[in-house]
């Protein structure tokens, strides 16, 4: 089953970041969550590809992992029953997203942090 993947990085600092890739690879922003008032969620185009940005104040810089790949699939309830005998970890329930998605946290074998999501 395809998927479409999308990079995000965890930062403490939006801004500073957003103005990092901005400046340095001319990063432009297609979308923010919400769209008005302080953002959680940027999402970037760089060139062809595109870089997710989530804001988290309580994350600190030497946080071993503060990287989090986003994949969107058919059926994130589908997948999601599959994650354990994969190795992976289910880290709670798949719940509907107020920006349209239905999302699944979970972890891969090494440990790393993925959002299963899914258009509703």
């Amino acid at each position: 089953m395809p998927a479409d993947i999308l990079p995000m990085i965890i930062t403490p600092d939006l801004e500073r970041l957003l103005r990092f890739y901005r400046e340095l690879l001319g990063a432009e922003e297609v979308s923010r969550t919400p769209q008005e008032g302080p953002a959680f969620f940027v999402d970037l185009r760089i060139g062809d590809s595109q870089l997710g940005v989530v804001s988290d104040a309580s994350v600190p810089l030497d946080t071993p992992q503060r990287i989090l790949l986003s994949m969107a699939v058919e059926t994130v309830d589908d997948l999601i029953e599959r994650v354990e005998s994969l190795g992976g970890e289910v880290l709670g329930p798949a719940n509907d997203m107020p920006w349209g998605q239905r999302v699944a946290h979970i972890k891969d074998p090494d440990g790393n942090a993925v959002n299963l999501t899914q258009a509703i």
